[in-house]
């Protein structure tokens, strides 16, 4: 017997809460049709001060109340699912803003082997969502779909069936309202299967609980966060390429404004800032993959990801570092031998400064590289030991297994 138990996070829902109570427990017949049996509606009050638990009493052992002091969006969800008794579990908000009527048809697709099932208010149902909201969650979902490296259309659904069972690997996750982002984020990099489907969305009636602001920021700042415990060179390698990128450019301007005769000399100081630029963009990539082996020695799991593409495709570049920064070094050497053979730092030049900062920079960049290969070597092998050690003592237990049925 399968059964969903819908957990509705509700504070000061006088309004709204009968009316969303009502429609998730007539979908119970459609909800037989897929094969769940059982149907368990849960309110959590999280702290209302207005009628909205009285309300929920009414409906006597049809819905069960849970009361609490305000925990937050996020807090009340959690609470609802350690109480829930059902195997599916599925959540939506108490101002009927999503449609339960699609819990049936998300219902089939769990069933059906996803993980999670995301009813997207963004992949093509009619939706009432203000402009600037859907601006907002067409550019979380793009991030997302960046750090990740697998295309999600809606990061911040309300409206969602999950796998009881998945809980031990998407938590923790906060009490705020970037709950959901933060579950999308940790449901992608543990690389659960996540189902989109399209829903309709109804804009609630009176002011929104969300601020565009300040949950904006705080959206941005769970996805970034989340994804740096699962995949640092996503994010470090993608800054430290913009950055690579920005001072190629810098350099190409300089070099087509001599060509084209556009520039009398050389602007040493952008030369220079090009530069910083390609030091600053090598440091944050071999930052990122020196924390990627530090996430994966800590998962005890091989999930690093590459910057451009999903497992399995990352381009482990790192294995080079350590010719490209003996490479780098004795260019630095051999450009600051070659100023002082031909006096390119006389101090009466006026650019005498810029060879030996050349020269610095490049030896500077050679040792980073150099050290980033070593500690991802060493990295490597712990991670290599600590396999090596679980798969023997496993291997033991079986062992020890068979001999006391032998014996």
């Amino acid at each position: 017997m399968t059964t969903l138990s819908v957990v509705i996070p509700a504070y000061n829902e006088e309004d709204g809460i009968a009316a969303i109570v009502e429609r998730i427990l007539a979908i119970k017949p459609d909800l037989a049709k897929v094969g769940v049996d059982g149907l368990e509606c849960i309110v959590v009050d999280d702290g209302s001060q207005d009628r909205t638990a009285e309300i929920v009493q009414s409906y006597g052992e049809r819905v069960r109340l849970i009361r609490q002091q305000n925990k937050g969006y996020g807090g009340a969800l959690k609470t609802g699912f350690a109480a829930a008794q059902g195997e599916l579990l599925g959540f939506l908000d108490a101002d009927s803003t999503y449609p339960p009527e699609y819990f049936p048809k998300m219902c089939e697709i769990a069933l059906d082997g996803a993980d999670l099932v995301i009813g997207s208010r963004m992949a093509g149902a009619h939706s009432e969502m203000p402009i600037v909201r859907r601006i907002g969650n067409t550019i979380f979902a793009t991030m997302l779909s960046v750090v990740a490296g697998v295309r999600i259309s809606d990061s911040a659904s309300g409206q969602r069936i999950l796998r009881r069972s998945i809980l031990p690997r998407i938590y923790p996750l906060p009490n705020t309202l970037d709950f959901t982002p933060a579950m999308s984020t940790r449901a992608l990099h543990e690389n659960l299967k996540i189902v989109e489907t399209p829903i309709p969305y109804k804009e609630r009636s009176g002011r929104s609980k969300l601020h565009v602001v300040r949950d904006g920021l705080r959206f941005t700042k769970s996805i970034v966060w989340t994804a740096l415990t699962y995949n640092p060179v996503r994010i470090f390698g993608g800054v430290g390429l913009l950055t690579l990128i920005l001072a190629f450019l810098i350099l190409i301007g300089q070099l087509g404004g001599q060509l084209a005769g556009l520039l009398d000399q050389w602007s040493f100081p952008q030369l220079f800032g090009a530069l910083v630029l390609a030091v600053a963009g090598i440091t944050l990539y071999t930052t990122g993959t020196t924390f990627s082996y530090v996430v994966a020695l800590f998962h005890r799991d091989p999930i690093r990801q590459g910057l451009f593409g999903p497992r399995g495709n990352g381009r482990r570049i790192e294995g080079h570092y350590w010719w490209l920064g003996f490479l780098s070094i004795l260019i630095g050497v051999g450009v600051y031998v070659a100023a002082v053979i031909f006096n390119l730092t006389d101090p009466s030049l006026a650019a005498s400064w810029f060879a030996p900062v050349l020269s610095a920079l490049l030896v500077l960049t050679g040792v980073q590289l150099v050290s980033a290969w070593a500690l991802a070597r060493v990295l490597a092998e712990l991670s290599r030991r600590d396999s090596e050690k679980q798969a023997d003592l496993k291997w033991a237990e079986e062992v020890a297994a068979v001999a006391v049925q032998q014996a």
